[in-house]
């Protein structure tokens, strides 16, 4: 464990395990963790990769805070991924990038789609826009650079590849991801506040997609 103290209120702990496909399954155990626990010493926290945010209240050490998150860290069994959320995502596969991707991948459209719906895709983090979720897994057959000229406008629910990751459009927005087909799951909504806040996001880190084509 490595942490790195950021200003007076909060720091950064990195938790990297030796085989990077061991990280999420900690991620997990992290995350639990802090919602059992954090609430004591800790205004906000968010878990992302390989890496976890704290937030302290005021009036606390960020060093020696860090210090101890890190140890109970450290001490976690790894949260396996049959014991993560998993949620079915349908996913029409008209999107506008389809067959561009796939030429440029040497792969017909149908098997582009194969492709994309044979993993189940770890929630790395959200970030970009809220509840947008960055989905580790993606076969590297999929691995492409951004989009040259990223489009102005991305509808909500696209589902989209980007770079060696996946993820599904939160929120109409900017985005230069190759898009490969749309969903009507709704990742973020406002209105959904009950019991807390956190029931805006259907996904957040250290949950497991699966997506499903529909017609």
């Amino acid at each position: 464990m490595k942490w790195t103290p950021l200003g007076s209120r909060a720091a950064l702990v990195e938790f990297a395990e030796p085989d990077p496909a061991a990280t999420p399954a900690r991620a997990r155990a992290i995350l639990r963790l802090l919602e059992a626990e954090g609430g004591e010493t800790l205004a906000d926290f968010s878990v992302a990769f390989d890496k976890v945010l704290l937030e302290f209240r005021n009036g606390a050490d960020p060093s020696a805070q860090a210090a101890k998150w890190a140890k109970k860290f450290a001490a976690l069994t790894p949260l396996p991924a049959a014991e993560a959320r998993l949620h079915e995502i349908p996913v029409r596969y008209d999107g506008e990038d389809l067959i561009e991707l796939g030429q440029r991948c040497g792969l017909t459209s149908e098997e582009v789609v194969a492709i994309h719906t044979a993993p189940i895709y770890d929630v790395a983090m959200l970030g970009f826009s809220p509840g947008f979720p960055y989905l580790e897994g993606l076969d590297p057959r999929l691995h492409a650079p951004r989009r040259a000229n990223p489009r102005p406008r991305v509808p909500v629910g696209s589902v989209a590849v980007g770079g060696s990751h996946a993820g599904i459009y939160s929120v109409e927005s900017p985005g230069g991801w190759h898009l490969l087909g749309t969903t009507d799951v709704r990742l973020f909504d406002p209105a959904r506040r009950e019991p807390n806040d956190e029931a805006m996001f259907l996904l957040r880190a250290g949950d497991r997609v699966k997506f499903v084509p529909v017609d």
